[in-house]
């Protein structure tokens, strides 16, 4: 049997146990704790999404775990000595998905919404001077499979896009920077700035005070990473000295967002509830049936974790 060791409540384990049977109808699945002691001591494949640390210390054999989530960093920091492989879910679907998202609310930006927002509410009827798509300059940070789905979809619709990753890349009709003068480079040259980076020891707090301030006058942000990719403190000053018109937040530190967190009350401030590229059950089912196969067919474990990047 394979195990899916989980926190999920015991309704959301169980369907995606469905999904999994639906999807690889010859192989057994359960939860960790349907497993006896001999499975334990033999099992070599779990599939896991917020696994108890504790639950995969008791499976001794284990060579590799499939995430069913895209991020892992909660893992890697439970486990920074883990002696097996980390898979995260890398579905195509996903990247769609999050293009799709950051089209969205680029064009949310683009278009002035949260301006004619708070128009609305003042019944005030005032047009704002048009900008062409091809006028907007918006910056990615993070080319990864999702970063670079979303800037290629933003140039589909005219955008002049720029991003950002660690190691040098190229995608076509996107200005692709790295290393510490490209960072720089995008932030100064961003009207709207979008990230998609992975939380690493790296990230953690990349958008500071000072990195901040390297955006235009005006300059809007959408997070659609990781919530302490962020500083809050300096996010929230930045907004408040005007320096930042909005910010589209979709990821937080402590998640849900507490209700006395003053972001829910700025007008300056979208927050939604880390919707941006959620799981589809069925594509990520497809996705560990396809690694499941190519390691029983090669022995060789799918792409893994570099515990040492995070990512």
């Amino acid at each position: 049997m394979i195990p899916l060791v989980s926190t999920l409540t015991v309704e959301e384990q169980q369907a995606w146990l469905a999904s999994l049977s639906k999807q690889m109808p010859e192989r057994s699945f359960g939860l960790f704790s349907e497993l006896s002691q001999t499975q334990k001591s033999t099992c070599e494949f779990a599939i896991v999404a917020n696994p108890d640390p504790n639950d995969l210390a008791d499976l001794p054999k284990l060579k590799w775990v499939q995430s069913l989530w895209a991020g892992v960093e909660r893992m890697i920091a439970e486990l920074p000595e883990a002696s097996f492989k980390i898979v995260r879910l890398v579905d195509p679907h996903l990247a769609e998905t999050m293009s799709e998202a950051v089209l969205a609310w680029t064009l949310f930006l683009h278009r002035d919404m949260p301006y004619y927002a708070r128009q609305q509410s003042q019944a005030t009827w005032q047009p704002r001077p048009m900008v062409r798509a091809c006028e907007r300059r918006v910056g990615i940070l993070g080319l990864g499979e999702l970063g670079k789905a979303s800037a290629l979809r933003l140039v589909e619709n005219g955008f002049s896009v720029s991003g950002w990753s660690r190691q040098a890349k190229q995608i076509s009709d996107v200005t692709c920077l790295h290393g510490e003068q490209g960072m720089q480079q995008l932030l100064e040259s961003s009207d709207i700035l979008v990230c998609l980076l992975p939380l690493t020891t790296a990230t953690h707090f990349l958008l500071n005070e000072q990195t901040l301030s390297l955006l235009p006058a005006g300059a809007s942000l959408i997070n659609f990473a990781r919530g302490a990719v962020v500083d809050d403190s300096a996010l929230k000053s930045k907004l408040d000295q005007g320096h930042l018109s909005h910010a589209v937040l979709d990821v937080f530190q402590q998640e849900p967002l507490a209700s006395d967190n003053d972001y829910w009350q700025r007008h300056n401030v979208t927050v939604l509830p880390h919707i941006s590229a959620p799981t589809h059950r069925g594509s990520a089912c497809q996705v560990v049936a396809k690694n499941l196969e190519y390691y029983q067919h090669t022995g060789q474990i799918p792409t893994a974790v570099d515990m040492t990047r995070g990512y």
